[in-house]
């Protein structure tokens, strides 16, 4: 076995080249899927390209300066991205992002070193909170500042004409029939669009798009529809970029957002691949259009990003119950308000003989304020954080080291699962959690947040 010679590039430089594999166990109906790794950028994502090359663009026209501030608004990787290359060659960035944006990638974003703005996800182009408006609002008060702007940037599109298409035509050894794309800025499909037109008149071009996005209802009935709202982050959108030639697109698909997550996390227990919720999107798309083939064809799509950016949305069950997107078994009264269930191991406990530190250590990394306190399977007691703070306070740290029954509250507010919602308000009213049992046995725990979203999900 020879040992790999030790190279001397730098981070950026590897940037591309990214390895295509092929989707073995689930079923693609007479096609072959492939799908290109662009996780495996050192960044992360497909967003590297674009990134270096919008920066790389900027230098050369001298429109970025050393020394000087990238300002971008993005919904997705292309923050990260940027952050990475801003960082390698010196640049201040600020980014404006929408507060949709998972917590993994914001706390990424501010360990490389960017100014982070956050703003509201709600509203549209026009707004002065909009997240594009922001951004270029930033730029035009910052000195010496550049604003990217990805979805009027030329340098993105021509970022995948010039890389990612030749790659995909030299692995796919010049057999590709259809890719499959999403659009964040629209630089992917309208650059690939362009290479395969010119390499390969006969390769499709697929949008995949989040339900309530424009787009694909836009190429399929040439009608412009009001913008609904998706949790896929980093695709779709409520208006067309200017570099989006939907022109390339041969056939669209809208995909809900559970059948993206779903998707997303058979490809990790089925095919071993860690993707975000973009992924999970294409991915889906581009098994209805190979399931609808009769012939077999060659498809491509694309593993955006990794998935480790996603633990807390994507592969976690309690926020895919309380976003609605997976459905449990209806039992009736309170219990199908329960999101963090005993029995599913999500909800945090302790009992009356572990230790203040035990508890508080469990609250930090549960990032949950209370804790039941389980004797067996009954709830005997609550311990919040007030509870924690004014044991200290009264009796100093050494009281980390008495057990949590000394600090615990016993004056409960339970249901029985079988209870109406409507006992829960005086519950809430009273600033306590309802505590759900079934008999004696501990079930998990009701919030106000909870009771909200089951509102929001059932207006009726």
């Amino acid at each position: 076995m020879t040992t790999p010679a030790i190279s001397s590039t730098g981070i950026l430089d590897l940037i591309g080249q990214t390895p295509m594999i092929k989707i073995n166990r689930i079923d693609t109906g007479p096609c072959e899927l492939w799908v290109k790794m662009e996780s495996q950028n050192p960044g992360g994502s497909i967003k590297d390209r674009i990134a270096a090359a919008m920066i790389l663009d900027a230098e050369a026209k001298g429109q970025l300066l050393p020394g000087g501030t990238v300002v971008e608004a993005t919904a997705g990787n292309t923050g990260l991205s940027l952050a990475l290359v801003a960082a390698q060659k010196g640049y201040r960035l600020i980014l404006v992002i929408p507060d949709k944006m998972a917590r993994e990638k914001i706390t990424h974003l501010q360990a490389l070193g960017a100014d982070v703005r956050l703003t509201r996800s709600d509203v549209a182009k026009g707004h002065p909170n909009y997240y594009q408006d922001m951004a270029a609002r930033i730029a035009h008060e910052t000195p010496g500042a550049f604003y990217i702007n990805q979805f009027e940037n030329p340098a993105n599109p021509a970022a995948h004409f010039a890389t990612t298409g030749p790659e995909i035509w030299a692995q796919m050894a010049g057999r590709v029939d259809a890719i499959v794309c999403g659009v964040g800025s629209g630089g992917t499909l309208t650059g690939l669009g362009r290479y395969f037109a010119d390499i390969s008149p006969s390769t499709a071009m697929v949008l995949a798009d989040p339900k309530g996005s424009i787009l694909a209802p836009l190429v399929n009935t040439g009608e412009m529809i009001t913008p609904g709202s998706w949790a896929v982050e980093g695709v779709g959108e409520d208006f067309v970029p200017d570099i989006l030639d939907l022109s390339l697109v041969t056939k669209a698909y809208t995909i809900p957002d559970p059948e993206s997550f779903a998707t997303a996390r058979d490809l990790l227990r089925q095919e071993g691949i860690l993707s975000g919720s973009s992924s999970g999107l294409l991915v889906a798309a581009a098994l209805r259009y190979c399931r609808e083939q009769t012939t077999p064809k060659r498809v491509v799509t694309f593993i955006c990003d990794h998935g480790a950016k996603y633990l807390s949305k994507v592969f976690n069950p309690s926020w895919l119950v309380e976003q609605g997107f997976i459905n449990r078994p209806k039992q009736g009264g309170v219990a199908d308000l329960v999101i963090r269930r005993r029995e599913d191991g999500q909800t945090v406990t302790v009992t009356a003989e572990d230790t203040l530190r035990i508890a508080y250590n469990r609250m930090r990394a549960a990032d949950v304020s209370q804790l039941p306190v389980l004797a067996g399977r009954k709830v005997v007691g609550l311990l919040h954080e007030s509870d924690l703070l004014t044991t200290l306070a009264d009796h100093g740290l050494n009281a980390f080291s008495w057990p949590v029954g000394q600090a615990m509250v016993t004056r409960l507010s339970t249901l029985d699962v079988h209870a109406d919602r409507l006992a829960l308000p005086p519950i809430f009213a009273k600033d306590h959690v309802a505590l759900i049992t079934d008999g004696d046995d501990f079930v998990g725990i009701i919030t106000r947040i909870d009771y909200i979203n089951d509102l929001l999900r059932n207006p009726s």
